[in-house]
């Protein structure tokens, strides 16, 4: 050892030796000398290379790092010692090498044999390299270049090897010898010695013990197991042989291989744990590169240990194996999303069952290449399989074709053709049990689902389906009853309009007014229909009341269906704006010679049709009418993405559209598309004139349909072309091959010229006659929202018209017509308004006249017409329009029959116009239906315009109206301001009045104790106190008298006919309607005289209103026998307070103008019956019926009270559209009806015999067992039938803890089976069949069902009942043992049996969750049997539920004498609320926003409401 002087460590330099030579000394392999050195020396696994060979060439072995020696240097390696004292150790290996030519050592300067030159203690080679592999050789400049320490290198202590494996064709004993030998010569040269036993990795047990039995004998002689391959007590090996080196360190403790290899391989197993998560925890993706990853864990510990422990290529193989795994994952993962898209795919495929039930596996896949979107839910792969391919890095989300071929998908496949099985079964089972429900006439809006269900438990739907696709149902179904409730509710509003109409203008209904609300509609059936609804009932009426505070089309309860809605789009569409300088049109029509045509169609007809079109043409030239057209053809299936284009219009630019059709189906296609090509049109529209797109409707010839099929489809087509306002091209007579004919083309051709045509000359510039304003007739139309009818009917009568236009700029609801009425051009502005809009324009401003639609098919669109009419003056001309949809409706229809005739005889009784509208007719969708109401209208609109000023005078000149947008223009006879129906501008303050300004509602004639509420102006008018206006706002309705027609001409009567019928054809077919008839009644004196003394002058009246400060209206146009007075004649009698007598005003000698409700006796009558049924409903039961039998003797005598009201409701006879007056026969079977034969005096209701009820049988075969009375399967010695016996006692020994036990249906085949065994072997052994106790219990109830009668006795149902509803509970229970016990004997023990058995049951209700009352809801139906059709009996179903719970819960009291049971019943319990009136306290009303209306400040009065 060197002796140094410094602090550094100490240098020691150690000869490693061993059995070295040629192979016939050592054998195939060395004994591990270099490999111990290479670990020792460059631990980490990387600088490890197991292999190094003695067998050199020349050049090798006189390069640097031989250097011709027979020796390697192996570097310098800093030792720690476990001590902490550190040591540097020069690494010399004594080797042999043989030359490769020879296999002969090579000779070099020392010539000695090896075991002497091994034991050389000081070593010199001068510019010797380090060596490191045998790669190194002759590529030295490659590698790390370290020379060895010139001079003389003194060895410190001598390292020997001994092989202990097997060995290579190497003897042990020999290498024995050797070693022996060796450690002879080493120990000459008293340097320390220690031996190391390498590969034991490989070791031989005998060898090992050999080489310890040599170095026992020696002295101080220690023996190191090794293992250089798994770095196993290398470093022991020298820390040994320096502490013998330098006694100063401590001896280190010698530890055998096997010990140290398991804390090796411990060390090893942690490191690759650690490294192992590293790379979880980094790689997540599959595609990342080994370099990337290095790149990435650079640095970290773990990483860095692993390496050093088993090296980079064990590293990147586990790297390897982890990406392998993450790729199979995420084949895996891709494998697992195909085959759980598989099932939706097929079933967008093959959703067809009888399609795919008999077809094979290999079969279902050509069919499913076959489809046309296989594209879009599989790839076919060139080269598959996919899981090989590229296809698992794609984002293609379709399935491999490929994967159908394996077993997951030939399985899949088979679920699905069992899921479209199932799934039939489920949806057929979900729509018998709809059906089911749809049975259940009892089931009311919001009836909760466990109040039904025991109803339907025993339907076989029922039973099928889960419970979820119950309630799923029956939530559906309730949810269609509510919304149809709901709208039947609002319906009934509706229908009572003059209930809301004398509603205050302060927003805030009285607690009088809502009493009388509630007590009218609380009689009516949809009332009651929401009385377990009642928020959402009061909901619908507080919102209906705000609608009647706040009536515009933001508000309007029908949304986007309200009238002024469609109006606006269907002017908008159809009308343009008039421009006197526009000149350029979208087309030239008279230039026109090529036509584009677009092809419309479903299914390939739209091509069949173009096919057609081609045949007919030369060269794409068409002759049509002696002129050439060139055709541009366009074929478009309706479900092409072409339809979705924005621009496809603008790039094709078609002159029509061809819509064909030839099934339901594709009609309602076609309508959708025509709909949608319409709105996208107006949409995208840039050129404001453009004209609109003709559609043509062709019904295509059904060659292999049946022909019973056309009719309907050319009825439907006809509807469709009539809703959409375009022309209907059919099928022409006579048979023909092909699906479309020459005719038919020619025709739909035409159709599109005289579309063009018609569009052209609308788009012209019309005549200028005056300036826009300057209308010489306003006129409103009202039509109500929600009419089943389209607004286009109504509007094409001025639409079809070539001289209609659009109004001025911001009147979307107004149109204008230029007519020729008498000799003169007239412009007429007509405003098309809802019924709810129109109320302002009816105050405010100037009207001619009002025609005013209402369908008949709609009791409340006559409803609200009544009302809007009850307040319109009676000066102003009125044409009454009925809606529907041909005049066989009122031969047909009962419903629409009553309303046509109540319609016809309010305009009878005002003196109004009437006529019809058919959906299904052209004709009157001609402007000419209303000329004779704009030649009538004409003819009185001085005495109109007169009495608007007069009305207008007497304002207040300081009252203004909000600003916004004009309905009307200014009138150029008044400077009244005009009204804004639509308050959608910001500058809007208030409200709009209600539908009836204050005072309305004052009575016509007050009886002489009311007239003391009254005063008398200085006119002599009678006018409330409380309603007196501060704004002179009733004053807009004072007009003066009207014009009075001059008498008709009686029509000749009409022989041969039925008259009815005649006048009905009449009606509907002539162009004009002829004059109203004997409207007004003359008195005696007035029959005579001259016609032009019966039409009264205004102009007198006009002057003299002006004189006065104050003016009111008067409420008393006739005298007090109903007849008209003469405007000008002699006045007898007496004047009433010297100002007034019969309603004539004493200074200008005319009638006052008033409303048509006194006109009227159907509109007067309708107001005055909520208020008459109001005030007799308030007075108490006893004294309300008195008051209704009063009221209803006196109505036979005449009203003293209401002159207007006559004994009889003649209207209601026939109407005069169809002109009936008078029918024999008709009157004949009216005074048959009168006749009432004698009243039977009522029996009680406990006496009324109850209806049996023999519901089908459920069971499929006969039976002498089942479904038999019950007293033939009982004797006296077996008084309970066997059946019975055997299923209570399986019930009882196995089912007691069976949950939901009679509730929870058991299967229905299991239930016949046990019943049909049972039928063939009466000794059947339930236990033995094995079936489920639900099947059991199932059976069981069946047994009941099947009794011809119930076992509870329909005679004591009305008993049973009666004592339900006993309040005192002991008091109850007795009375029912006594009825209990009034059972016929048999009846008695079978029920007694069955209830105790139910006692059994409910005492496990902790178990099976059955109590008494989940039983008694089970049970009570069987054993009952109610007929639930019966309305009584409904009433009654919880009551009947409560019997059978009482029974069940004190059966030991009932049958066996025993003391009441503890139930928390006995304190009293009342029968079921459900069965009594209950009375509910209505809150305070309040209305919802933008209002926001004061609450009420009193409380309403209870209002009895039926639970």
């Amino acid at each position: 050892m060197a002796k140094n002087k410094d602090a550094r460590p100490p240098t020691f330099a150690v000869s490693v030796v061993g059995l070295s030579g040629t192979e016939k000394d050592k054998g195939n392999c060395g004994v591990g000398k270099s490999c111990l050195c290479n670990r020792y020396v460059r631990s980490d696994a990387d600088s490890y290379y197991p292999e190094h060979t003695s067998v050199l060439s020349t050049i090798d072995f006189g390069g640097r790092v031989v250097n011709n020696d027979h020796f390697l240097y192996w570097g310098e390696v800093v030792h720690h010692g476990d001590d902490g004292q550190d040591c540097k150790i020069q690494l010399i290996e004594q080797t042999e090498f043989i030359d490769d030519q020879t296999f002969l050592p090579h000779r070099s300067t020392n010539l000695q044999p090896y075991s002497k030159r091994a034991a050389s203690a000081k070593l010199q080679s001068a510019e010797k390299l380090m060596y490191i592999c045998t790669d190194q050789l002759g590529l030295e400049q490659d590698f790390d270049q370290r020379q060895m320490p010139d001079g003389k290198l003194a060895v410190d202590g001598f390292m020997l090897c001994v092989d202990v494996s097997k060995g290579c064709n190497r003897k042990f004993d020999d290498q024995m010898k050797f070693v022996g030998s060796l450690y002879a010569q080493i120990g000459k040269t008293k340097k320390p010695i220690v031996l190391a036993a390498t590969k034991c990795d490989e070791c031989v047990e005998q060898h090992l013990r050999d080489l310890q039995s040599f170095a026992a004998g020696k002295k101080n002689l220690v023996v190191v197991e090794t293992s250089a391959r798994t770095s196993t007590n290398v470093d022991l090996c020298f820390h040994a042989l320096v502490q013998q080196m330098d006694k100063t360190r401590g001896k280190p403790k010698t530890v055998s291989y096997l010990d140290a290899y398991k804390v090796q391989r411990q060390h090893v197993a942690v490191a690759t744990d650690r490294f192992e998560k590293v790379v979880l925890q980094t790689v997540r993706d599959y595609h990342i590169t080994w370099k990337q990853v290095m790149n990435q864990l650079k640095g970290q510990p773990d990483y860095e240990d692993y390496i050093v422990m088993e090296g980079t290529r064990k590293a990147r193989n586990t790297f390897a194996r982890h990406s392998a795994q993450l790729k199979q994952e995420h084949i895996r993962r891709r494998r697992e999303e195909y085959l759980t898209a598989l099932p939706k795919t097929l079933n967008n495929l093959l959703n067809n069952l009888e399609e795919v039930e008999h077809l094979t596996w290999s079969e279902a896949q050509s069919l499913i290449r076959s489809r046309p979107d296989f594209q879009c839910w599989f790839v076919v792969l060139e080269r598959p399989p996919w899981d090989e391919s590229d296809h698992i890095d794609n984002s293609d989300r379709r399935v491999p074709f490929d994967l159908l071929k394996t077993q997951d998908g030939e399985r899949i496949y088979q679920n699905h053709v069992q899921h479209l099985f199932s799934e039939k079964r489920r949806v057929e089972m979900k729509d018998r049990f709809k059906k089911t429900l749809e049975r259940v006439h009892f089931i009311g809006a919001g009836q909760p689902w466990e109040e039904v269900m025991c109803f339907v438990m025993e339907d076989e739907a029922y039973k099928y389906i889960t419970e979820s696709d119950r309630r799923d149902v029956y939530s559906r179904h309730q949810l269609e009853i509510v919304e149809r409730a709901k709208e039947d509710f609002q319906e009934m509003l509706f229908e009572h309009a003059e209930l809301f109409y004398d509603l205050d203008l302060n927003a805030t209904p009285s607690c009088d007014k809502m009493s009388e609300i509630h007590c009218v509609l609380n009689e009516e059936p949809r009332y009651r229909a929401l009385q377990k609804l009642v928020p959402d009932r009061e909901s619908l009426l507080l919102k209906h009341i705000g609608f009647v505070y706040h009536p515009t089309k933001q508000t309007c309860l029908s949304g986007q269906s309200c009238v002024d809605l469609k109006v606006e789009q269907v002017l908008a569409n159809r009308l343009v704006q008039l421009d006197h300088g526009r000149s350029n049109h979208y087309y030239s029509t008279p230039n026109l010679d090529k036509i584009n045509l677009c092809l419309l169609g479903k299914e390939g007809l739209a091509q069949e049709l173009a096919n057609e079109i081609r045949a007919q043409s030369t060269d794409r030239e068409y002759a049509l009418d002696g002129q050439i057209y060139e055709l541009e053809l366009l074929p478009v299936d309706v479900n092409s993405t072409l339809l979705f284009s924005h621009n496809w219009v603008a790039t094709f630019k078609p002159h029509g559209c061809f819509c064909v059709f030839s099934s339901i189906e594709s009609l309602n296609g076609v309508g959708d598309c025509i709909g949608r090509i319409r709105a996208e049109i107006s949409q995208s529209r840039r050129e404001r004139f453009a004209q609109p797109l003709p559609f043509i409707l062709v019904l295509a010839n059904q060659r292999d349909a049946v022909c019973k099929n056309t009719p309907i489809l050319r009825h439907q087509g006809q509807q469709l072309a009539n809703k959409l306002q375009c022309t209907f091209v059919d099928i022409p007579s006579g048979a023909f091959p092909r699906k479309f004919n020459e005719q038919q083309v020619k025709q739909a051709l035409r159709a599109v010229l005289e579309g063009l045509k018609h569009n052209s000359d609308a788009l012209s510039p019309l005549p200028s006659i005056k300036d826009m304003s300057e209308a010489d007739l306003r006129i409103v139309m009202c039509a109500m929202c929600w009419d089943p009818f389209s607004v286009d009917l109504i509007l094409s009568p001025f639409l079809d018209s070539q001289c209609c236009s659009a109004g001025q700029p911001g009147q979307g609801n107004t149109l204008v017509l230029d007519k020729i009425i008498g000799d003169t051009r007239r412009r007429i502005q007509v405003t098309v308004l809802s019924y709810h809009s129109s109320i302002g324009v009816r105050k405010d401003e100037l009207v001619h006249g009002y025609i005013l639609v209402y369908s008949a098919k709609r009791k409340a669109s006559m409803a609200t017409l009544r009302a809007f009419l009850a307040e319109v003056q009676d000066v102003i001309p009125v044409q009454m329009v009925a809606i529907t949809d041909s005049q066989a409706d009122f031969f047909e229809n009962d419903a629409i029959k009553e309303l046509m005739t109540e319609g016809e005889h309010i305009a009878t009784e005002i003196a109004a116009k009437f006529t019809a509208l058919y959906s299904l007719s052209q004709y009157h969708r001609q402007t000419e239906v209303f000329t004779p109401f704009f030649n009538h209208v004409l003819e009185r609109k001085p005495g109109i315009e007169n009495a608007f000023m007069q009305d207008s005078s007497s304002r207040d000149c300081s009252t203004t109206t909000a600003a916004g947008e004009d309905v009307f223009p200014s009138s150029p006879h008044s400077h009244s301001p005009v009204y804004n129906p639509y308050y959608d501008s910001e500058e809007d303050t208030e409200a709009p009045p209600p539908y009836s300004p204050i005072g309305d509602d004052v009575q016509l004639l007050p009886t002489p104790s009311d007239r003391a509420r009254y005063r008398i102006d200085l006119e002599g008018n009678e006018y409330p106190v409380h309603s007196t206006p501060n704004n002179d706002h009733d004053r807009n309705h004072k007009v003066p008298p009207p014009v009075l027609p001059k008498p008709v001409l009686p029509k000749p009567a009409v022989r041969k006919l039925d008259p009815n019928l005649v006048r009905t054809i009449e009606a509907g077919m002539r162009s004009t309607r002829r004059s109203p008839r004997g409207t007004l009644a003359r008195g005696d004196d007035g029959g005579g005289g001259d016609g032009s003394e019966n039409y009264a002058d205004p102009a007198d009246t006009l002057l003299r209103a002006r004189g006065y400060g104050h003016d009111d209206i008067y409420a008393v146009p006739e005298d007090a026998h109903g007849l008209m007075v003469r405007a000008r004649g002699s006045l007898g009698g007496g004047l009433h307070g010297g100002e007034q007598e019969n309603g004539l005003d004493r200074r200008s000698g005319a009638r006052r103008p008033s409303k048509y409700k006194h006109r009227s006796k159907i509109l007067f009558s309708k107001t005055k019956a909520y208020q008459r049924r109001f005030h007799s409903d308030s007075d108490g039961e006893e004294s309300g019926r008195a008051t209704q039998k009063k009221k209803k003797g006196r109505a036979h005598r005449g009203s003293e009270e209401d002159p207007l009201l006559s004994p009889t409701d003649g209207w209601k006879g026939g109407i005069d559209n169809p002109a009936v007056t008078s029918d024999p026969e008709q009157d004949d079977k009216k005074v048959k009806k009168k006749k009432k034969a004698p009243k039977e005096p009522k029996k009680s209701k406990s006496s009324k015999p109850v209806k049996p009820l023999y519901p089908p049988t459920r069971r499929t075969w006969d039976s002498n067992y089942f479904g038999v009375p019950l007293n033939t399967l009982v004797t006296p010695e077996r008084p309970i039938p066997l059946f019975i016996e055997k299923c209570v006692d399986y019930i009882e020994r196995i089912g007691l803890t069976t949950e939901g036990l009679y509730r929870v249906s058991g299967n229905k085949t299991d239930q016949d089976n046990i019943q049909k065994q049972f039928d063939q072997d009466t000794g059947l052994d339930l236990v033995l069949m094995d079936v489920a106790v639900n099947a059991v219990a199932g059976a069981l109830k069946a047994f009941f069902a099947d009794l011809p009668d119930p076992l509870i006795p329909y005679t004591l149902h009305p008993e049973l009942v009666e004592a339900a509803k006993i309040l005192d509970y002991m008091e109850r229970l007795q009375v029912l043992r006594e009825i209990v016990n009034k059972f016929p004997p048999v009846n008695y023990l079978v029920f007694k049996y069955i209830i105790a058995h139910l006692n059994r049951v409910s005492q496990q209700s902790k178990t099976t969750l059955m109590t008494a009352e989940n039983l008694s809801i089970c049970f009570w139906p069987t054993l009952m049997r109610p007929d639930f059709e019966n309305p009584e009996t409904l009433s009654t179903t919880k009551l009947s539920q409560a019997v059978v719970e009482d029974f069940i819960r004190q059966s030991l009291y009932f049958f066996y004498g025993g003391e009441v049971a503890d139930s928390s019943s006995s304190e009293g319990t009342p029968p079921p609320h459900h069965c009594h009136n209950m009375v509910e306290v209505l809150l305070p009303l309040q209305l919802p926003p933008p209002l926001q209306p004061q609450q009420i400040q009193h409380s309403l009065p209870q209002d009895p409401l039926l639970l």
